[in-house]
């Protein structure tokens, strides 16, 4: 098993609470990720596995590590599941984003940290009615060459209906080999529908870059996987001088914490970024000096924005650096470490909040924008560019 990942700032969807699993708000991104920081040192790995001390802090509707350690290895040792044992323990606990996951679920999870997987190219949601409902189909993938669409309602993957299924378990089902079939149903304005998909071994591109009239550069950060944040540096970097530059983070659900503060670092000169506590203890997240500070910038944000991206945008916001444009972000701000239980599947378990500079907590408010859009929103930001200098 890969190693863990110790920090995760990961949104799920609210509505499903502690029995829905995997990524990005009820997301079967299919090999996407969540936002986690990886640690440059070992002493976040060493505490992801040291159970904490009698009495120590634990936040409020968060489940108690030791328990869950404790019903997975009493599971195993009964020749049960330790996953199932200890998924019923997160779920009790009524924390909403505390979820289990067997080696193979981690081991996707993991390579979804560098930008790749195996799967079909959807990402999707569980909806109001409680279906798992497409929210987005990757462009080129096998899923988009079989004519799926965002907001089909998917009903069953090779017979298996997965309706009431927790959203890991719906992953487990459309992963498999690359080159295999997998048979989706689904339906589509009231009308029934079978599609016969072959798994790909897919890639997202984190971190794309365009130029708009008036020296104005869009980069777009889809996630922030492993590369992402010096990816962005280094569009700042080739961007014209005396231009403005829109950081997109519309849509982007999160991904490694660390790429986040690289990203954010790119507009800072060193200085905080965020705080983030764990069990009680306040500790925090430094950009790295020689941003560039005088690039007049926006970013833009919507509902789809998410964990680290709001990290991102509330430290550029907070520190006067950007000015926020669109509509309130998503607002997920806890953290999350994973621990790996007896029988090698993995439990991530809140541990704490994270702050921006200004101490605001993001967890369930998001992020108000400066200046609210709605379609337009890229006209709304450029005429906010042009108001800071940049044009003709």
């Amino acid at each position: 098993m890969p190693g863990l990942p110790a920090f995760c700032l990961r949104p799920r969807d609210p509505r499903r609470g502690a029995v829905l699993t995997l990524t990005f708000v009820a997301v079967v991104a299919v090999g996407a990720f969540t936002g986690c920081w990886v640690p440059e040192d070992g002493a976040a790995a060493a505490a992801r596995t040291d159970a904490p001390a009698p009495g120590a802090h634990r936040a409020e509707g968060t489940a108690d590590r030791e328990a869950v350690a404790r019903a997975a290895a009493e599971a195993v040792a009964e020749g049960k599941s330790g996953k199932k044992a200890a998924q019923e323990v997160v779920s009790r606990s009524g924390d909403r984003w505390g979820t289990v996951y067997d080696q193979g679920e981690y081991a996707a999870f993991a390579e979804g940290l560098d930008g790749h997987w195996t799967g079909v190219g959807v990402w999707a949601g569980r909806s109001h009615d409680g279906l798992i409902k497409l929210d987005e189909v990757q462009p080129g993938s096998p899923a988009a060459r079989a004519g799926l669409r965002a907001g089909d309602r998917l009903l069953s993957v090779d017979g298996h209906a997965v309706t009431g299924l927790a959203v890991a378990d719906v992953v487990a089902l459309l992963r498999g080999t690359a080159g295999t079939p997998v048979v989706l149903n689904l339906s589509r304005d009231g009308a029934d529908l079978t599609e016969t998909v072959l798994r790909q071994r897919l890639r997202t591109e984190p971190v794309t870059v365009r130029q708009l009239a008036g020296d104005v550069t869009v980069i777009k950060v889809t996630s922030f996987t492993r590369g992402s944040g010096e990816r962005v540096r280094a569009a700042v970097r080739a961007a014209p001088p005396g231009g403005g530059v829109m950081l997109d983070l519309r849509g982007n659900r999160g991904g490694l914490v660390d790429e986040a503060v690289s990203t954010a670092s790119a507009f800072l000169d060193g200085g905080l970024v965020a705080t983030y506590d764990v069990r009680g203890e306040q500790r925090v997240l430094n950009a790295a000096p020689g941003g560039d500070t005088t690039r007049p910038l926006v970013a833009l944000v919507d509902g789809g924005t998410m964990s680290a991206a709001e990290l991102v945008t509330g430290a550029l916001q907070d520190r006067g650096r950007a000015l926020a444009v669109g509509s309130r972000t998503f607002g997920k701000g806890s953290v999350q470490m994973p621990t790996e239980l007896p029988d090698g599947s993995v439990a991530e378990l809140t541990v704490g909040t994270y702050r921006t500079p200004a101490g605001r907590s993001l967890d369930g408010g998001g992020i108000t924008p400066d200046v609210p859009a709605g379609d337009r929103v890229e006209d709304r930001a450029v005429t906010v560019l042009g108001g800071l200098g940049v044009g003709p």
